[in-house]
């Protein structure tokens, strides 16, 4: 049996037809049983996110910020990024959370007085998340690791096959602010364009534009997720509410999936 309990958050609008929803459930019990962590988990819906989230979002041990933007509540999901980024929790972003994890880091530390998301500002000037040149819905492509990056580490070699269902992407003009700072980029694709982050001086803040999550759906262990949970467990070890109200599950449905961002 499991020896650890730890309690994962799953910022996001529950929806069963996107192909990422369905997987998270199975990545998270699989990293979990390959650790002997019993991976508890809470899909937050962003409609349900108040201003403060952290009186709620204090009950667990890591945030996941899922696929499948816009989201019903922008500010609530920004807000909660906000939160995890600030207390140390373990997070995981991906697509759309790697998206709204860039969002939340531009207004917050880089300044941007309003920082903008192409899907919902079509006619932004200068937004920091823009259309990508080629959609990658339903694509997979390689991933190549920063050398030095923490993400190299994890994944253990220096590219990887990643999948994606993604439309938007971060602008090059912000990304080259990722060369001076604590956010830092860890993975691109072969034509360079940042496809994954980190957050140095952080105990565990990636986000990746891809979907690691789907390799779930082949029952395949993934190292990120894997290194996820890991780290929301250690969280676990020190959060005083561990042993109070536990998560809801929600259960994963087959379905066909959707362009989302």
């Amino acid at each position: 049996m499991p020896e650890l309990k730890t309690r994962i958050g799953l910022i996001g609008d529950y929806n069963p037809a996107a192909k990422a929803h369905q997987a998270i459930p199975h990545a998270l019990a699989l990293a979990g049983a390959a650790n002997e962590i019993a991976c508890e988990y809470e899909w937050l819906h962003t409609s349900t996110l108040p201003d403060d989230p952290s009186e709620r979002l204090a009950l667990f041990d890591g945030l996941w910020c899922v696929p499948a933007s816009p989201y019903a509540n922008t500010a609530g999901a920004l807000a909660a990024i906000r939160f995890v980024r600030q207390s140390g929790r373990a997070f995981l972003g991906t697509c759309g959370g790697f998206q709204h994890a860039l969002l939340e880091y531009a207004e917050a530390v880089w300044k941007v007085a309003k920082p903008l998301h192409a899907e919902l500002d079509p006619d932004a000037v200068d937004p920091v998340i823009v259309p990508l040149t080629c959609s990658l819905v339903e694509q997979h492509g390689e991933i190549r690791f920063e050398p030095a990056s923490r993400l190299a580490a994890i994944y253990g070699a220096p590219t990887a096959v990643e999948g994606y269902h993604c439309r938007y992407g971060l602008s090059s003009r912000y990304a080259e602010r990722l060369a001076s700072g604590p956010l830092q980029a860890a993975g691109r694709d072969a034509e360079g364009d940042v496809r994954a982050v980190e957050l140095y001086g952080h105990p565990f803040f990636f986000a990746t534009l891809y979907q690691p999550e789907r390799s779930a759906l082949t029952g395949r262990r993934h190292p990120l997720i894997e290194a996820f949970v890991v780290a929301a467990s250690a969280s676990a070890r020190h959060n005083p509410l561990v042993r109070t109200a536990r998560p809801r599950r929600t259960e994963s449905h087959t379905a066909v999936d959707k362009p989302s961002a």
